[in-house]
């Protein structure tokens, strides 16, 4: 991931009321937060991410807002003192602790409060003296970023010497975010794009998962970096390749952009590109004059790219193959992070180690068009063509060639790891999939209800394992009812959940926020895939034989003890 402001590339503005805004950064435009302005692009080109910054109001020879970096002690001013270290609640002014860190109204003998709390005191609107119309005009007349604003409606509460120091504190947040003009920028990643599309969109488009379970998929299916290349083997077998895993998204592509992420293959290369002579270009786009032409010189050489374009789907290792069920899968998040599926940066990473195949291809793939060979023309007939035809003949043979490889590769198996995030029922998907996967690889699968995981549990459970061995079903018979799926190829099922709670930690105020969303729990299952043992298990080692004794000897030899015992109590009694 870049460090630095790029062109054209998708950023996320962080608002003062903790709203998620993501644009894109073309240069010599305007992008508006809403209620708190507008600024250029070309202000915050080059420059780092998560710095702050505060909106001025326009100048008299500029149409356009300009913005100020807030410094971290300023922009933490409000839960840090002058030192920079956080504020200790036990040295407020107005309040004292009794102990357990709540707040107590305590009067002293001549009638003066020590302590107080808020529990006496009426919200009421009529506290406040200034209207939405004053301050409207004063919104209209505020020529700074918001302060001026804000110490007026501080100034026109009646009530505001009644407020506890945690009160006036929060009252001074909340006004702060309403009112403050100010944002930060920050890089788009999946968490982040996760947390925008689960608050400010549309949850059920990513079936309702949250951060954490998506976590808990990236651990339990051992996605990785596993290097760009194939290892070599003796065999030249499929299994011989590194980080190859199978994927069923129906998340818009934002499982595929996690499993991007964790392989290392989600962000574009770094481009050797001067921002400083870039962005000199972008303010003075019809500059006249050599040194205007030498910055477009320089911009232009530095643009060029510095690594070879890549095929589509070329790549044999750390690789993602995505099972869709249409005729072009859905990976419109992807367009976040900089790769278009419809028309492709050459020089992106998931270009190469992004490969879809249809569920027809991968079942039947006779039955598909685009799996079914082109005629073939003599070279003497393709000599004649013209240049129109022959390039389209050329197109459709590499088309053909690249979806055969494809399509041939995945049916060949082989495969680190099955994720899946659909809908569809898994036990359907499981029949085709599982035989797909190399001995060892994990199988995950998200759904946001437990009914069909727990269903699918109980397919691969000991007993059901047992009663297949015992007594297997005939090819013909299988699948049948009591066994849909093979229950010796998975082992170790079990389903898993999680949930991160976020909490209010404050002395005598420490609880969980009862803000959070709800929506959908979200449960994944895991198993590991196994290899069945063929034929006839033999134990073999060395070993010594243990002495076997006779029965019939063992029994005369204890009657004899037992007798022996019984004389040489008789004879040393002493008689009477």
């Amino acid at each position: 991931m870049d460090d630095l402001i790029r062109p054209h590339t998708y950023i996320a503005l962080r608002l003062p009321s903790d709203t998620i805004k993501l644009v894109q950064a073309v240069p010599n435009t305007t992008i508006s937060i809403g209620k708190y302005g507008s600024f250029q692009t070309n202000h915050i080109l080059g420059r780092p991410f998560h710095l702050t910054f505060e909106i001025l109001d326009k100048p008299e020879q500029n149409n356009h807002s300009l913005l100020r970096i807030v410094s971290t002690v300023e922009a933490y001013a409000h839960i840090k003192d002058d030192t920079g270290a956080l504020r200790d609640p036990e040295d407020q002014e107005d309040t004292e602790n009794g102990g357990d860190g709540v707040e107590y109204e305590v009067i002293n003998p001549e009638g003066k409060v020590l302590m107080r709390t808020n529990r006496e005191i009426i919200d009421d609107s009529r506290s406040q003296k200034l209207t939405m119309t004053d301050i409207e005009a004063l919104k209209r007349e505020e020529t700074g970023s918001g302060k001026v604003l804000i110490a007026k409606i501080l100034e026109s509460h009646s009530a505001l010497d009644q407020k506890t120091s945690f009160g006036l504190e929060k009252y001074t947040l909340r006004k702060a975010k309403k009112y403050l003009r100010r944002f930060t920028v920050l890089p788009v990643d999946v968490p982040l794009l996760l947390e925008w599309i689960l608050n400010e969109k549309e949850p059920s488009k990513v079936m309702e998962i949250r951060g954490e379970t998506l976590a808990l998929i990236g651990s339990w299916s051992n996605v990785h970096y596993s290097g760009l290349q194939a290892s070599p083997s003796a065999d030249n077998l499929p299994d011989s390749y590194g980080g190859r895993w199978l994927v069923v998204d129906e998340t818009g592509g934002l499982l595929v952009a996690a499993m991007a992420d964790r392989m290392g293959i989600l962000s574009p290369p770094h481009k050797d590109q001067s921002l400083t002579d870039q962005a000199r270009t972008i303010e003075n786009p019809n500059g006249s004059g050599e040194d205007s032409v030498a910055t477009t010189t320089t911009t232009k050489a530095a643009q060029r790219p510095v690594e070879v374009q890549t095929t589509a789907m070329s790549a044999d290792a750390n690789t993602i193959t995505l099972i869709h069920a249409n005729t072009q899968p859905n990976l419109a998040l992807l367009t976040y992070f900089d790769f278009d599926p419809t028309s492709p940066n050459l020089l992106h990473p998931l270009h190469a180690h992004l490969r879809s195949v249809s569920w027809l291809q991968l079942l039947s793939p006779t039955e598909d068009s685009s799996y079914a060979e082109p005629e073939v023309v003599p070279d003497e007939v393709i000599q004649a063509m013209k240049g129109g035809k022959k390039g389209n003949y050329y197109r459709k043979r590499r088309r053909w060639e690249k979806v055969k490889a494809v399509v041939d590769q995945t049916r060949a198996g082989g495969f680190d790891g099955l994720i899946v995030a659909s809908v569809m029922d898994p036990t359907a998907m499981l029949h085709h999939t599982v035989p797909l996967l190399r001995g060892g690889a994990q199988v995950v699968i998200y759904s946001p209800n437990i009914e069909p995981l727990a269903e699918l549990a109980d397919y691969y459970s000991t007993a059901r394992r047992t009663a297949f061995q015992t007594d297997p079903p005939s090819s013909s018979d299988f699948p049948n009812e009591n066994f849909p799926l093979n229950p010796t190829l998975l082992l170790n099922p079990a389903i898993y959940t999680a949930r991160c709670r976020n909490w209010q930690v404050l002395p005598g105020r420490t609880h969980p926020l009862m803000t959070g969303r709800g929506g959908a729990e979200g449960y994944v299952f895991t198993a590991t895939r196994v290899l069945p043992a063929e034929g006839k298990v033999e134990a073999r080692g060395s070993y010594k034989r243990r002495k076997l004794v006779d029965i019939s000897s063992a029994s005369q030899v204890s009657r004899t003890v037992s007798e022996r015992v019984t004389n040489d109590e008789d004879s040393m009694a002493v008689p009477s």
